[in-house]
């Protein structure tokens, strides 16, 4: 058989067709309610997909409702990520409505329940807030894998090795964490913030939390509260306390007040992000650089030994 120029060329082609159509596929529109799911999937998903965020920085995703703009979006979607564990109460039977035309998956659910930490005052609900804890928030990880496999199998080696390359940051992170955090006085491992969002960071590090609202900031806190809170800081001497980007400050603040007021100066140890990540465009605004930033500020602030700009000295000078 004689091969010509045309011959070789048209066989060549005809091997490449496959590789080339998979390259031509377009991403996959993927809507995430929080900031920190979006990220988990641009890192898992890569070129291959296209994520929307709904939840921006200093949003508040217990309190949350959907706007017209973000159904549209949702309804048009491959596949809709939420946390669940009734984070996102306020778009509960939005989700539910949607799921009867698009897969919606609840990442957080992947956490087992035995895990989970439980909520104080309902029975069968947990504290939603598994991100604080990188070791738990794999379990999230593979589970947006998994829902990317099913949703797009021909592009499954991509996905695995991604999430594989991202658990493997996480654990970093996860040992980061542990060495810095350790250096905190046993003495100070008080961490107060204005919601209980750090509950599943208090048990992976060994912090006693106290959150001046409870796991929903759509929970008051009363007189009472505060007054038992000032008590506390006061007898046992807390020096630092910590507001949140996505919460208001003013109950930090009247803590801080009633402190004074009994004599007792504390100061604010620096912001947390809680419920949200930084902006878009910047470290903090990724998962890892969020949960980096966290560790850097209440080291520091309680007292403990923190490296110049963070794990990766990305961090912003005075995180």
């Amino acid at each position: 058989m004689t091969f010509t120029r045309r011959t070789v060329l048209a066989a060549t082609t005809a091997l490449l067709l496959p590789f080339q159509a998979l390259a031509d596929v377009a991403p996959l529109k993927i809507v995430a309610t929080t900031g920190m799911i979006a990220d988990t999937v641009e890192r898992i998903g890569g070129d291959a997909v296209d994520v929307r965020a709904l939840m921006g920085p200093g949003v508040d995703p217990h309190a949350y409702r959907q706007t017209r703009t973000d159904i549209v979006a949702m309804a048009r979607a491959d596949l809709v990520l939420w946390n669940g564990l009734y984070l996102e109460a306020q778009m509960e039977d939005v989700l539910a409505d949607i799921s009867r035309r698009v897969p919606v998956v609840a990442v957080a659910e992947a956490v087992p329940e035995d895990q989970r930490i439980a909520h104080d005052d309902y029975a069968d609900r947990f504290d939603p807030h598994v991100w604080m804890d990188p070791s738990l928030w794999q379990s999230v990880a593979l589970s947006i894998r998994d829902a990317l496999v099913d949703v797009d199998p021909d592009r499954k080696d991509v996905f695995v090795a991604n999430a594989e390359a991202f658990v493997a940051e996480l654990e970093a992170l996860e040992s980061y964490s542990d060495r810095v955090l350790g250096s905190v006085p046993d003495a100070a491992r008080v961490l107060v913030t204005a919601h209980d969002a750090f509950n599943y960071f208090g048990r992976a590090h060994g912090f006693e939390v106290v959150g001046i609202q409870g796991i929903s900031t759509e929970s008051e806190a009363g007189l009472n509260r505060t007054s038992e809170l000032v008590d506390m800081l006061v007898e046992r001497g807390v020096a630092s306390v910590f507001v949140e980007s996505s919460v208001s400050d003013r109950s930090i603040r009247a803590l801080i007040e009633g402190a004074a007021a009994r004599g007792h100066e504390v100061r604010i140890g620096g912001e947390l992000y809680s419920d949200a990540m930084g902006a878009p465009g910047t470290y903090e605004g990724t998962y890892v650089g969020m949960i980096d930033h966290n560790v850097s500020v209440i080291s520091g602030g309680l007292g403990g030994v923190v490296p110049e700009r963070g794990m990766n000295g990305r961090l912003k000078a005075g995180s």
